[in-house]
């Protein structure tokens, strides 16, 4: 994808962004629509058309860079924790309605403000504490918990939360140390490792539609990450951050035009006031002047600022 030269840069960015999230959004509708499968058989074949190009690309790309981790122990668990999210993840969405997956992974970045504090010893002032307040009032909006109507999806999109929160965690006490190929691989790795293992037990016979599905999801993915990587490369993060809360209006639009899913008032003032929580605290944090980890994004799968960073400048 161009974009003309006579655009803004911000302007461009916030382009790239929006067509990066757009894309996970579809790629997230096809997860949905593969019912019929294990998630591990999904995952599989959805990272394996990912992980093949990506190391063409790097393997290709003429560069010298460094592959074997400074911290096994904890590139190994963020590679983990990725497993977890992605495979709760897609268990939720074959569960609940789109717009109550995305809610509950949006609590992302809540959860980070709240474990930065015993883990990196951060300090959490009173403007954020307010933000994950209203956050978590949005999720109870959109759920109304009550013993009938909370299900197991509603528990594996907060794991995939949690786990996302992990990762963000241990991103942020190593993305700097770590390679940009370690970072990215061992997910990649872990992944097709774990949902391998698993697929001998759940392997079911794909027609040639479902397994293209998986072909396009492997696709997409990859088409996804680059668009956001050059997002970054615009646009600061208060520009690129905030457009993954447009998920939640394509998560509106498949699900009622696929899925047949529709939405009540008090979960779209729900949404509302999580991502407004999210937005503000990504906005507050890019300009603060006290030390805290900034919260750029809620998504595990998207890139951050560093990712496009460490994508441009030489590889150690």
């Amino acid at each position: 994808m161009t974009v003309n030269n006579n655009v803004p840069q911000a302007l461009q960015g916030l382009i790239f962004a929006l067509v990066g999230y757009a894309i996970y959004s579809a790629h997230d509708a096809i997860v949905k629509s593969l019912s019929g499968y294990s998630v591990f058989q999904i995952i599989f074949f959805a990272m394996l058309f990912v992980y093949v190009p990506f190391s063409l690309i790097r393997l290709t790309d003429g560069r010298k860079v460094r592959y074997r981790p400074i911290h096994p122990f904890l590139v190994f668990l963020r590679a983990l924790l990725v497993v977890g999210a992605t495979a709760s993840a897609f268990m939720a969405f074959l569960m609940l309605p789109m717009v109550e997956v995305y809610v509950l992974l949006f609590t992302t970045p809540l959860i980070i403000s709240i474990l930065a504090i015993p883990l990196l010893g951060e300090k959490i002032h009173a403007f954020r504490w307010g933000m994950i307040i209203l956050g978590l009032l949005g999720v109870l909006i959109v759920l109304r918990p009550s013993p009938a109507s909370i299900k197991i999806g509603h528990l594996l999109g907060l794991a995939s939360a949690f786990c996302g929160a992990g990762v963000a965690i241990i991103t942020r006490m190593i993305g700097r140390i770590e390679s940009a190929p370690t970072m990215i691989l061992s997910p990649l790795l872990m992944n097709i490792t774990a949902s391998g293992l698993a697929l001998y037990f759940v392997y079911k016979p794909m027609s040639l539609a479902d397994l293209s599905m998986m072909f396009l999801m492997g696709a997409m993915s990859l088409a996804a990450q680059l668009a956001i990587l050059e997002a970054y490369r615009k646009a600061p993060a208060t520009v690129v951050a905030p457009m993954q809360y447009s998920q939640l209006l394509w998560a509106v639009f498949y699900g009622f035009l696929f899925f047949h899913e529709t939405i009540d008032v008090m979960t779209v003032i729900g949404a509302g006031i999580t991502a407004c929580s999210g937005i503000l605290m990504v906005w507050r944090e890019s300009y603060a002047s006290t030390v805290q980890p900034i919260i750029k994004t809620g998504n595990i799968r998207a890139p951050e600022p560093e990712d496009a960073e460490a994508v441009t400048s030489p590889a150690s």
